[in-house]
C-alpha cells in the first residue's frame, strides 16, 4: 500500500505542480532554489552520462541544513502557513495511507451528505476504529465539493451518527482535524450549524468508547472542536489550533487582515505553545521539512500514536476512562489561568 500510495502522490504532484509553485512560501523559497539545483544535475547526470555526484552530495548536505535552521526558527504565522501547504497530507491521504480494509459511509439521516467530513470502519494497527476526519480536497473541484474543509451542520451530525455507531458495537473513534472553521454561510445557519457542534461536544464526552482526536493541520474555532473532543488530542508539529484564525482575529482587532503575523504570536496557536498550555497532549514530530515533503512519513508517525494511544486506553475500564475525560475537559486551560 505505501509503495502505491507514493506513487499516486508522485503523479498527483507532478498533475498540481504549477498550483505548488504558485502557492510557494516566501520563506521557502531558497529551499526550493536548491531543490532545483539538485534535480537539474540529477537530470544532467541520467541524460548527458557526466558525474556529478560530489556536487549533488554537497548540495543535498547544504539543503538539509538549511531546512533544519528554517524549520527551527519559524514564527507562529509561518507554521499557520505551512498547515495550509497546498500538498499537505490531508484526512483522505492519511486513510490512504494507514487505514486498511476502509468502508465510507455516508449522510446524516436528516439533509444530505456533506463531503468536507469523512466517515468510515477500518483498521488501524490492527485496531478496529471508526475514522471522522475534514477533508479540504484537492483540485479546485474537489475543495469546492468539501467547502474548502468548512463543514455545514450535516457534517458534524453525520460525523455524530457515525460516532454513536461505533459505540453500538464498542469500536474506538479517531478523528483527524483540518479545517479553518465550520461553514458560516446562510444556509448553515438556518440547518443549526452552532446546535450541531454543541450536541457533538455533549455526545462525545460520554461517548463510551476511547476517542483520540488529532489536528492534522488547520483547527479553527467550533469547526475543529465538533470533532475534537476526546480522551486524548495531539497535533501535528506545524499544525495550528486557535478560537480565531489569524485573519480573523487581525480583522477585530487592527480592522484588517494586514496584522495577521501579530495576531498569530499573540493567539500562541501552535504546537508547541498549546502543549505548554495543557490544551493537547502530545505533538507529533513531522518530517524534516514538514510533512508535505514527506507524507508517507508523517503517516508513520500516526499510525504508531495511534496505535500506542489506543493499546494504552483500551486497558483502562469504560466508566473511569469516561469519567477522566471529563476530569480532562474541565481541566482544559488551567496552565493557561497560571500564566
Amino acid at each position: 500500500m505505501g509503495e502505491v500510495f507514493a506513487i499516486s502522490w508522485r503523479l498527483l504532484m507532478a498533475k498540481d505542480r504549477s498550483v505548488s509553485a504558485a502557492f510557494a512560501l516566501e520563506f521557502e523559497k531558497p529551499i526550493l532554489a536548491l531543490e532545483r539545483q539538485i534535480a537539474d544535475l540529477v537530470n544532467l547526470q541520467e541524460t548527458k552520462g557526466a558525474d556529478y555526484a560530489a556536487e549533488i552530495n554537497g548540495l543535498r548536505a547544504s539543503l538539509t541544513a538549511l531546512l533544519k535552521k528554517t524549520y527551527r526558527n519559524l514564527s507562529a504565522w509561518e507554521i499557520v502557513q505551512v498547515a495550509r501547504h497546498p500538498a499537505r497530507p490531508q484526512t483522505r491521504d492519511y486513510i490512504d495511507m494507514i487505514v486498511k480494509d476502509f468502508d465510507e459511509l455516508h449522510g446524516d439521516r436528516t439533509f444530505g451528505d456533506d463531503k468536507t467530513i469523512v466517515a468510515g470502519l477500518g483498521r488501524i494497527s490492527g485496531h478496529k476504529v471508526m475514522v471522522v476526519g475534514h477533508h479540504k480536497g484537492r483540485d479546485t473541484a474537489e475543495r469546492m465539493a468539501c467547502n474548502f474543509g468548512c463543514a455545514h451542520p450535516e457534517g458534524y451530525r453525520k460525523a455524530m451518527i457515525k460516532m454513536q455507531f461505533a459505540e453500538k458495537f464498542r469500536l474506538p473513534v479517531v478523528t483527524f482535524i483540518d479545517t479553518p472553521g465550520a461553514y458560516p454561510g446562510i444556509g448553515s445557519e438556518e440547518r443549526g450549524v452552532a446546535e450541531a457542534i454543541a450536541v457533538n461536544l455533549r455526545d462525545m464526552s460520554a461517548l463510551r468508547v476511547p476517542i483520540v482526536c488529532i489536528v492534522i493541520g488547520e483547527g479553527g474555532s467550533g469547526g475543529a472542536l465538533g470533532i475534537g473532543v476526546g480522551d486524548r488530542l495531539a497535533m501535528m508539529q506545524y499544525g495550528w489550533y486557535s478560537v480565531i484564525s489569524p485573519e480573523g482575529c487581525s480583522g477585530i482587532l487592527w480592522k484588517g487582515g494586514e496584522n495577521a503575523p501579530e495576531a498569530a504570536e499573540a493567539l500562541k496557536l501552535t504546537s508547541k505553545h498549546l502543549k505548554e498550555l495543557g490544551i493537547i497532549d502530545e505533538i507529533l514530530e513531522e518530517p524534516l521539512g514538514g510533512a508535505h515533503r514527506n507524507p508517507r512519513a508523517a503517516g508513520d508517525v500516526l499510525e504508531k500514536y495511534i496505535d500506542k494511544t489506543l493499546r494504552e486506553l483500551k486497558r483502562t475500564p469504560i466508566d473511569k476512562l469516561v469519567d477522566k475525560r471529563y476530569e480532562r475537559l474541565r481541566k482544559l486551560g488551567d496552565a493557561a489561568v497560571m500564566t
